[in-house]
């Protein structure tokens, strides 16, 4: 893995972003400072206690995760796609909406291990989830799938390969089918192992679905793809007004910034 080490102490707005010394890959440091440009911006609207301490290792605190997931839905200005729009999208992508028999998954697991921190636990889940839901690639779900992830999977970019509901623990396979969505699921799947961030790369099998029974699907197809352009502006928004030492956001591949 390439890693950078920072010279000198890389801050947003004089909170530092790592422990001196820390050895962090540039787009470590960069979702780092993405994530301390919405805590502070959460903290400048009311949504976030004046003390919060910020952080030296990449996790904010729960109290922090929740005023960022409250800001974001305060703040983002996602467009109602129309009717129209919609049923070209449903045209365009056939193969995604079929009554599911197989999918093809990927999969990040952050393990419930006894004695770990739990909240910690999840906001490094979600941290992962908010990253990869912007990444446009795929190619950043491999790379994070061998990072993070806790599943010997990782090692093979987090793939699982075609799975039917059967091969699958009965609450992850509540989350995963019976549903038409595509890519990156927008909320952390929970199962007996822990907190899974899973993309769903293909389903496979079954009749096609009309549009008219999976229209709230392709409607929030469309939504996702409009909050993630929605946040990458709020980011170059924040990063404009902000006092950024030793870390560059502005033309980076950051999917957050991008």
């Amino acid at each position: 893995m390439s890693v950078e080490t920072t010279a000198s102490m890389a801050r947003v707005n004089g909170q530092p972003l790592h422990r001196a010394g820390e050895a962090l890959t540039a787009a470590e440091l960069r979702q780092r400072a993405c994530t301390e440009l919405l805590r502070q911006a959460a903290q400048a609207a009311g949504l976030l206690a004046a003390d919060d301490p910020g952080s030296e290792d990449g996790v904010p605190s729960q109290a922090a995760s929740d005023a960022i997931e409250a800001l974001l839905a305060r703040e983002l200005r996602v467009p109602e796609p129309d009717d129209e729009a919609c049923r070209r999208h449903h045209a365009a992508n056939a193969a995604r909406y079929r009554r599911d028999e197989r999918v093809r998954l990927r999969h990040i697991l952050f393990a419930v291990t006894p004695g770990v921190d739990l909240a910690a636990l999840r906001a490094r889940a979600e941290q992962a989830l908010l990253e990869l839901r912007c990444d446009a690639g795929g190619a950043l779900f491999t790379k994070r799938a061998g990072e993070l992830s806790n599943c010997p999977s990782g090692a093979d970019g987090g793939a699982l390969g075609w799975l039917t509901s059967r091969d699958c623990a009965p609450e992850f396979a509540r989350e995963v089918f019976g549903r038409s969505e595509v890519g990156v699921l927008p909320r952390l799947v929970h199962s007996r192992f822990g907190l899974h961030v899973v993309e769903v790369l293909a389903r496979e099998g079954g009749q096609p679905l009309p549009f008219e029974e999976v229209q709230a699907a392709v409607r929030s197809a469309l939504q996702q793809q409009s909050w993630a352009l929605a946040l990458r502006q709020y980011l170059r928004v924040l990063a404009s007004d902000a006092r950024l030492e030793g870390v560059a956001l502005e033309g980076s591949d950051s999917p957050l910034v991008q």
